[in-house]
């Protein structure tokens, strides 16, 4: 028998079931369909056991390494790796927890199983009705939604020469179960992922390699912030190679290690390591939901989307990592959320891009929003730039943190702000006054005006703020 619902969600990760409850307060009739666990990539094999394990390195680290300027002295300092994956995983398990109960709370029906839309059919004139494959071995559910929402993520992309085995090639989603740190790691890749991964593991006392096709690693931050986090990386001991052309047909194990080539500016090298780790993108899933039964036009890889996140197909909508753009949890809600607002209202707010913060967790932490200082220029605006050392904030030093700073852009005849970059300690907190302060068109002037709490890590903001115009006052 077919159940009917005002909105099916296929894919229930943080776009998806923030989208279900998003559909539940505006009293729609909610299902969700989804193969593994509620939650996906983000809480799953993602964001939250990632930060869980750059947590644990960070405290290792600090114990290990730096206890000592503090005046405290640690003898026999060990890590217990196992202890650290079971410590992520105790975090995941109770946050996901959280959301079966938030499903249960807004009355959303969950199906557990593959969902695949279907082609017009005797439950529906329009394509949309979803067969639902359920993981118990049950009979197939029929539903029949009037909206559907496509939120099924992406996964890690591979690399044509090298085969993902999980043992000497891995991908994130491997490296997250690990049971074993290897002594030496090869990073093919120096994005945010890629980067995480190099602090993470250098904390925990792995010779890390990153490899990186570009001129950079993060290549899409602030040149200024990329040269520091560069120089704190390499300083911690992490090996950066840019300008790198793998050449993965002379990739080859032996005696347990791996090897492979690379031509870095135009000379060849070889590079040796226990194992590889590629973090070269993500992919979005588009395979086997059935896209080939509608109209909705996919477009390398991603499905195509209007601002309202309607398809070709107007009662469906697409969100998230499968309508490629930022890959972020936090924008895959935001879209989650207009698009069940579309639904409701006809109302459309389409994202800005530039409004989206953007953060790297590694050591030194990153975050950013709005227009780096080179694409600003590029477009044409004249600028004024402030940077304000943390060395120069009284809670940075009493942290035993004052690596880094904080770059505010903006634009010289309006003075609005265009872009916030930071590198630091405990910037991915601190970008949520800049995010803020962009939504609402903020000027230095008036950042600088909100009174910031002595002594704080805030501070930065405002004597960055000051600097534009050159006020700052303890630099």
């Amino acid at each position: 028998m077919a159940q009917n619902y005002d909105v099916v969600i296929l894919g229930g990760g943080t776009g998806g079931y923030v989208a279900a409850i998003r559909a539940a307060q505006l009293g729609l009739k909610t299902a969700i369909v989804e193969r593994e666990r509620l939650g996906g990539t983000c809480l799953h094999k993602g964001c939250i056991p990632s930060k869980a394990l750059l947590r644990s390195a960070e405290v290792y680290r600090m114990a290990n390494k730096t206890a000592a300027e503090y005046g405290v002295d640690i003898e026999g300092v060990t890590l217990q790796f196992d202890k650290v994956q079971a410590r992520k995983q105790t975090i995941v398990e109770q946050l996901s927890q959280g959301v079966n109960t938030l499903m249960k709370k807004g009355k959303i029906d969950v199906y557990q199983g593959t969902g695949r839309i279907l082609g017009p059919s005797i439950f529906s004139p329009m394509p949309g009705t979803i067969s639902v494959e359920m993981n118990n071995g049950d009979e197939n559910e029929m539903l029949v939604p009037t909206n559907v929402v496509i939120a099924t993520g992406s996964k890690p992309r591979g690399m044509a020469g090298l085969t993902v085995d999980g043992k000497y090639v891995m991908n994130s989603d491997h490296a997250l179960e690990m049971e074993n740190l290897p002594k030496s790691l090869l990073i093919v890749g120096g994005g945010v992922i890629g980067i995480e991964w190099a602090s993470m593991l250098c904390d925990f006392g792995v010779y890390v390699t990153v490899i990186e096709y570009g001129p950079s690693i993060l290549p899409a931050e602030d040149a200024d912030i990329v040269k520091e986090v560069t120089k704190q990386l390499e300083k911690r001991g992490v090996r950066i190679v840019t300008n790198a052309r793998l050449d993965t047909g002379t990739f080859k194990i032996e005696n347990d290690n791996v090897f492979i080539s690379a031509k870095v500016d135009d000379k060849d090298e070889l590079f040796e390591a226990d194992k590889v780790l590629l973090c070269v993108g993500r992919e979005a899933n588009t395979q086997g939901i059935g896209l080939e039964n509608t109209e909705i036009e996919v477009e390398n890889g991603f499905i195509k989307v209007k601002d309202s996140y309607q398809t070709k197909e107007s009662h469906m909508y697409a969100i998230g990592d499968v309508i490629g753009g930022l890959q972020l949890a936090h924008v895959a809600s935001h879209e989650g959320v207009s698009a069940i607002e579309h639904i409701a209202t006809g109302k459309t707010v389409a994202l800005d891009v530039l409004n989206v913060p953007k953060c790297v967790y590694s050591y030194p932490e990153v975050a950013s929003i709005g227009l780096t200082e080179s694409a600003a220029r590029e477009q044409g605006y004249s600028l004024k730039v402030g940077k304000f050392p943390f060395k120069a904030i009284g809670k940075a030093l009493v942290n035993g943190e004052t690596d880094g700073f904080v770059k505010m852009i903006a634009d010289e005849e309006t003075n609005d702000i265009l872009g916030i970059h930071m590198v630091g300690p405990h910037v991915t907190d601190l970008i949520g006054e800049a995010s803020l302060a962009k939504l609402l068109d903020a000027t230095p002037w008036e950042i600088s005006q909100a009174i910031h709490p002595h002594p704080s890590l805030n501070e930065v903001l405002a004597e960055s703020a000051l600097a534009v115009d050159n006020r700052a006052i303890h630099f």
